[in-house]
């Protein structure tokens, strides 16, 4: 990733810092490449456990969601939130108390995808990558290996054939950012079914419900790019909040279709923590 020196703003409204950015309410320009901070990054050991979770937080156009997130992520010790649907325009980094988020979007306050880092793990990042609004990658520098993080939104089920391909065009310019031996963790709102199947070493036996069209897309995909859906390996109770990550209006239908991918030869050294937004 080419890295871009950045430059400090005054602080916004809320007392974010801003870099390279105007307030987090009208964002309207895109820096796709830079680098978060002047200090040299702090390495991740990655043999320790870090918590990394994906939520589909609906918008963080509402007042007092951003702190929502925060108190969330406090609260589950979760060290990486991804989230989707952001709804901010552009793409940029801003530090919010001892928490740093990192987003991509576009002209208008529709899609977009971000993290949210604690404190700790906001030391060990390098830089990030906006490819476009449904489609971000982060590198944090680790030991023995650097660790890259792609958050996704992908078309919904309304969606034409060309948005689905050229989302999967977008994702495989993101992992072709990650080095081939560095750990890789692709994560987010798939809106996609795998079912409850297990399929070769690609998806595990505690998926949810039956296999569609777009979860075959993402099963094959899965397979060229020697990754697994990491979330069926996971046994959860059959009724535990953990299982299903949506619900239809009036709680008619519940199903899985946010997923976290993982290097086959790494899913033994992470620890997966999954939260999604109902």
């Amino acid at each position: 990733m080419t890295k871009q020196p950045q430059r400090k703003r005054v602080n916004d409204v809320k007392g974010c810092s801003l870099y390279n950015r105007p307030s987090s309410s009208g964002r309207d320009c895109h820096a796709p490449q830079v680098i978060p901070d002047r200090q040299q990054a702090t390495a991740l050991k990655i043999s320790e456990s870090l918590i990394i979770a994906t939520w589909n937080v609906r918008t963080m156009l509402q007042k007092g969601k951003l702190d929502n997130i925060k108190r969330e992520m406090d609260r589950l010790k979760i060290n990486i939130m991804s989230i989707s649907e952001v709804r901010w325009k552009g793409a940029g980094v801003i530090n919010s108390d001892s928490h740093k988020l990192i987003y991509s979007g576009r002209n208008d306050h529709e899609r977009g995808v971000g993290f949210i880092l604690d404190r700790q793990t906001s030391l060990s990042l390098k830089g990030y990558w906006a490819v476009l609004d449904r489609v971000i990658l982060i590198k944090l520098e680790g030991k023995p290996l650097d660790l890259d993080i792609i958050q996704i939104y992908a078309p919904t089920s309304t969606s034409t054939e060309e948005d689905i391909d050229a989302f999967y065009l977008d994702l495989e310019k993101a992992k072709k950012q990650c080095k081939s031996q560095d750990p890789v963790i692709i994560m987010g709102d798939f809106n996609a079914k795998v079912g409850e199947q297990r399929m070769d070493d690609v998806v595990g036996p505690h998926g949810l419900g039956q296999k569609n069209e777009r979860g075959e897309r993402l099963v094959e995909w899965a397979q060229r790019n020697d990754v697994i859906v990491g979330n069926t390996w996971f046994e959860q109770p059959p009724r535990s909040r953990r299982k299903w990550t949506w619900k239809s209006p009036g709680d008619g239908s519940r199903n899985q279709i946010d997923f976290i991918l993982i290097s086959k030869r790494f899913r033994n050294a992470l620890l997966i923590s999954n939260s999604t937004q109902c």
